[in-house]
């Protein structure tokens, strides 16, 4: 196995629920690991016995220390795990793009569940769960007090069975209940179309074990009914992340062959890597290159990446290398801020440890983290504006997450501008769920695609008055 083969390239948005990652196979023994702190593992060892002798009933030895574990992980950042035999199951499974579930992404806030986005057509989104929503419970368990890991374990389980929510809508100001009948989700990465002639829109919605291939299929399938085409539309909004490989892949089918697509620097040698446009930095298995049967013209079209708040980790890396190497216009708003590489680590045969092992950097030496990408051209998420953007959570808003390139700053300014927004979300909220729901992303009325076609085909693009970039990590002041 090669060196940037064992860096993990996960990522989703916060710690979401299903997310993905290649495993890493090497073992944690190393050769050079620190003296370790005996007066702390000597106190650790001492407490772990009295609660042996002293609680007032047995406890699991086992769960006591798989406890320890995943607290001593958790607080290191939102995106390190420890995964017991049955997470770790279900978190190989889902890098298959298949998991048993009602089909959400989910992170923690203020110790309940949040709903970051329901995946399209999963049980959870035909039955009505908006981005925002906070459960705060599972069947009869509250989650206050659950860890994630646990929450989504109540969540998880038998095809066919059905799960209770209590739900808070904290813009509605109530509470309600809803049951899912959990199903197998197979999340489908991939969608494409010709929009108009010469103009095609091709979406990634997570990066996922098969997104490659389905990504080359997908854009053969454009260039049949389209061999002439003039400009096309690379949609990653709202996509989590996922698998680096995947990213590196998307990236390389655009840009010349060496080109830089992202970096990576950490405290170990294996975790300081470059990932460029070749085959050797893409395939994770042997075999042909799964973008040999692209048509050369794929590297010349004219194109324009649409970002958003939700767009996180791997759709920043391939955000952040289409700008750098300006094979692109990004258009949209600040990208999510997940700068980050996680690797999962074995500590047996059913057990593993999800640790964040580095930072990366577009190819100019960019850190993200934090921070997102800038586009090139702000666009609104609307006809009328993106009055509900600054909602959206971001890696900044997470806790315990890595700083960025200096001291992190607050800005009461956010705050206000979030309460406005808020505000106003209430009396949008009264509306009917129909009139509420956004327009289907590669529809005709998705507003940031028709802006982008527009800039394709050298029309005016309406640029947005109101969203500006946020420097949410900066020094602070002498």
């Amino acid at each position: 196995m090669s060196q940037k083969s064992k860096i993990a390239g996960w990522i989703a948005v916060g710690a979401l629920a299903g997310a993905l990652t290649t495993v890493s196979l090497q073992t944690v023994a190393r050769g050079t690991l620190a003296p370790l702190p005996l007066e702390q593992l000597q106190q650790l060892a001492a407490v772990f016995s009295l609660i042996k002798t002293d609680y007032v009933e047995p406890v699991d030895e086992k769960k006591l220390i798989t406890d320890a574990i995943s607290g001593m992980v958790s607080g290191l950042d939102p995106h390190s795990q420890y995964f017991d035999k049955k997470s770790f199951k279900e978190f190989r499974e889902g890098t298959t793009g298949r998991f048993v579930g009602v089909g959400i992404e989910i992170t923690q806030e203020d110790g309940l569940v949040k709903v970051v986005s329901p995946i399209e057509g999963s049980p959870a989104d035909k039955a009505g769960l908006k981005s925002g929503d906070l459960i705060t419970k599972v069947d009869d368990t509250a989650v206050k007090g659950l860890s994630l890991n646990d929450a989504v374990k109540r969540i998880r389980g038998e095809p066919g069975t059905p799960v209770r929510f209590t739900v808070w809508r904290r813009d509605e100001d109530r509470t309600f209940p809803v049951t899912i009948t959990r199903e197998e989700i197979r999340t489908q990465s991939v969608k494409g179309k010709v929009m108009e002639p010469g103009y095609a829109w091709i979406r990634v919605s997570q990066f996922q074990d098969r997104t490659v291939e389905d990504f080359v299929a997908k854009l053969d399938d454009i260039y049949k009914k389209a061999p002439n085409l003039k400009g096309l539309v690379l949609d990653l909004r709202n996509d989590p992340g996922g698998l680096l490989d995947a990213a590196v892949a998307v990236s390389a089918a655009f840009l010349p062959e060496g080109a830089t697509v992202v970096t990576t620097n950490g405290q170990i040698e294996e975790s300081k890597a470059a990932y460029k446009a070749v085959p050797e930095d893409y395939m994770r298995r042997r075999g042909a290159d799964p973008l040999a049967s692209l048509p050369a013209a794929v590297k010349k079209v004219p194109l324009v990446v649409l970002v958003n708040g939700g767009s996180a980790s791997a759709s920043e890396i391939v955000a952040g290398a289409l700008q750098d190497n300006k094979r692109a216009v990004i258009m949209g708003s600040q990208t999510f801020g997940k700068g980050s590489v996680q690797t999962v680590r074995p500590l047996g045969p059913d057990t593993a440890l999800k640790l964040t092992t580095a930072r990366y950097y577009t190819p100019s030496g960019r850190t993200i983290q934090a921070k997102g990408i800038v586009p090139d051209i702000m666009v609104d998420d609307t006809a009328e504006g993106s009055p509900f953007a600054v909602l959206r959570m971001r890696e900044a808003d997470l806790e315990h997450h890595l700083s960025g390139s200096g001291p992190e700053v607050k800005d009461p300014a956010l705050t206000k501008e979030r309460e406005q927004a808020l505000k106003k979300l209430e009396t949008e909220s009264r509306k009917t769920a129909a009139a509420s729901r956004p327009p289907e992303y590669g529809s005709d009325k998705d507003f940031p695609l028709v802006q982008a076609l527009a800039k394709l085909k050298g029309e005016p693009v309406k640029v947005s008055t109101t969203l500006v970039e946020r420097k949410d990590e900066q020094p602070k002041p002498e």
